[in-house]
């Protein structure tokens, strides 16, 4: 179990600098006037240039995800309950995407901004496990009525 956690993980980092990059061009689409923005200012002026904020959000979104790679393993726990597996993967997420937003300027450096962008973690995470949670149980509905 700990391979397979190690090689999603691995998988996990291509896919998290994907991700990193498609959302620096919806978030230039939305905020960019015309621009594009590959990270945010507040970044850049912090690592003195440009091109150290952008290898820095590089690096911070393989490992996180490599985090969501590795963590998906917590659904395959059989005897764990959804709630316990769903709370240990929340947490385990939580974990790694939180200081990566930080760190990155993806959220306030307050409070308020932390609670903010946690909050819309958490509506993000909801709204998917819910779709998820709706659709294998569709299938297994679908499933058991070919059983009958």
């Amino acid at each position: 179990m700990k391979r397979k956690a190690v090689l999603r993980g691995i998988v996990g980092m291509p896919v998290g600098i994907l991700i990193g990059y498609a959302m620096t061009v919806l978030l230039s689409l939305g905020w960019g006037s015309g621009e594009y923005l590959p990270c945010a200012p507040e970044l850049t002026a912090r690592m003195g240039s440009e091109m150290g904020a952008v290898l820095l959000q590089a690096a911070l979104c393989a490992v996180l995800g490599a985090a969501f790679g590795a963590s998906s393993m917590i659904w395959e726990i059989e005897r764990w309950s959804i709630a316990r597996q769903t709370a240990a993967y929340l947490f385990a997420t939580s974990l790694a995407m939180m200081p990566t937003a930080y760190l990155l300027y993806w959220m306030r450096h307050s409070l308020a901004g932390f609670l903010v962008y946690f909050g819309i973690y958490l509506l993000i995470f909801l709204a998917i496990w819910l779709g998820n949670y709706f659709a294998i149980r569709r299938s297994i509905r679908k499933m058991n009525e070919k059983l009958k």
